[in-house]
């Protein structure tokens, strides 16, 4: 598109202004998560309403029943396919703080012993380094040609960190103000450190809570041993028997609607050089786990999962206490793909339950949160698009790849908008989101810019 080298160089030119900016919202303590940091969550939205009326945008940070939206327009003089940018601005807990190496919230730079140098602070990488990396974009689209490529919303809510639950009911009443032609969201990450990546597959969530109660008190395992019931032992039994000797999940038609990874996805996975040894190797581990027969990036992307992730049942203190428990429970979480129903799932794991209880045991179950896969077609031109203008950038070609967790927006955004989404984040893998000394690189923030002016002069060119 016409000015776009000008567009790319006043980016470059305005660097340091840019994480000045960058600097002050970071330094503002978001945490959605505790009440006690609400009207932080406050001032982060009327910090983003402030900054983008700032550059041109009908910008307004809304009420809700929890922390504010921000949305602002900037619709007119623009051609072209119209966008609606999602991002957040609330923040994980810091916690522990013991572990920081500085104040979480007084952002710096560092230079690493390899020369990178990096953004510390908690937001650098999710959401708050992310989201500017759009916005810095769209300023210099504004100060270079007073307008911007295509028509443009954004959306930054601010519970993100804490369920999100002000937001569907805000995007169903505002619908019409919202709905464009694709969304834009970048809370994910590139491929590598040299490699653009567009995440085209989300996996959905389904979790449970059961308890197994027994007795009607803990009880002397000598006194009782093998005449009563024990929960650890039911339980034990009951999730043994979730996976078959295969790796599979074996609760009846937990597979239904999950089809096999077409070809050509598969074929470009195979070609992205995945080592799946030093995958595990930096966790310690070097055997994969999971369906036989299946590709490391086939079962973290594209196939469902059933993990145990807490158990507990009887004495777990120091030292040691003989007794039968009253009760055991676990959590279960269960990630999907495709078109996997997780009320259908849900019903099936507490009948897996229900069907393994002895006589004189009950089960209690309790709700975690569900929600749909989400995939989006690669062939919608839009994302040809994005993809050609990332690999221009970076020098590289951009990959379509998969994710192996949720970001439920997508899904309510397809589902009340009717929009798919194009997912370009910047972030890496050491990166440390929710995590001690949360670090953004520097270079993904300045590449990031640029790489949104392009998309943006792409989406508007067809280019």
């Amino acid at each position: 598109m016409d000015r776009l080298d000008e567009v790319l160089a006043h980016i470059d030119a305005n660097l340091d202004a840019a994480l000045q900016r960058l600097f002050a919202l970071l330094r503002i303590r978001s945490i959605s998560t505790d009440p006690a940091f609400a009207a932080e969550c406050r001032a982060a939205a009327e910090w983003h309403a402030a900054d983008l009326r700032g550059i041109g945008f009908d910008a307004t940070a809304h009420a809700t029943s929890g922390h504010p939206i921000v949305v602002g327009h900037a619709r007119e003089g623009s051609t072209g396919p119209s966008a609606l940018f999602y991002g957040h601005y609330d923040v994980q807990p810091v916690d522990p703080l013991a572990l920081w190496d500085h104040d979480p919230f007084e952002p710096r730079i560092e230079t690493r012993p390899d020369g990178t140098r990096i953004i510390r602070a908690r937001g650098a990488s999710d959401d708050k380094g992310q989201v500017m990396t759009f916005v810095e974009a769209c300023r210099a689209w504004k100060a270079v040609t007073g307008r911007l490529p295509i028509p443009l919303t954004i959306l930054l809510e601010g519970e993100e960190e804490s369920g999100g639950a002000s937001l569907p009911p805000f995007l169903e009443a505002q619908a019409d103000q919202l709905r464009a032609d694709i969304a834009l969201i970048c809370d994910t990450g590139l491929w590598d450190p040299a490699t653009p990546a567009i995440t085209t597959m989300l996996r959905g969530l389904c979790g449970e809570e059961v308890t197994i109660h027994a007795a009607n008190r803990d009880l002397h395992s000598g006194f009782y041993g093998s005449a009563a019931a024990n929960p650890n032992h039911v339980l034990a039994r009951i999730l043994a028997d979730l996976h078959d000797e295969t790796g599979r999940v074996a609760l009846p038609g937990f597979y239904d609607g999950v089809p096999e990874l077409p070809n050509a996805l598969r074929a470009q996975w195979d070609q992205l050089g995945f080592d799946e040894a030093a995958f595990l190797g930096a966790i310690g581990l070097s055997l994969p786990a999971g369906e036989r027969g299946r590709s490391t990036l086939e079962m973290i992307w594209s196939r469902p999962t059933c993990e145990i992730n807490g158990m507990g049942g009887g004495y777990q203190g120091e030292g040691f206490k003989t007794v039968i428990p009253a009760q055991a429970s676990a959590k279960v979480s269960f990630r999907l793909v495709f078109d996997q129903d997780p009320h259908a799932v849900r019903a099936a794991f507490r009948q897996h339950v229900l069907a393994r209880l002895p006589a004189d045991c009950r089960a209690e179950f309790k709700e975690h949160g569900s929600g749909r896969a989400i995939a989006f077609p690669v062939d919608n031109p839009l994302f040809a698009r994005a993809q050609q203008t990332l690999g221009a950038e970076w020098g590289r070609p951009a990959v379509f790849v998969g994710a192996g967790g949720s970001i439920p927006v997508t899904v309510a955004l397809k589902r009340t908008l009717g929009m798919d989404a194009i997912l370009a984040g910047f972030a890496l893998e050491d990166d440390r989101i929710h995590s001690p000394n949360e670090k953004y690189d520097l270079r993904s923030f300045h590449k990031g810019m640029r790489s949104w002016a392009c998309i943006l002069a792409a989406l508007a060119e067809g280019r």
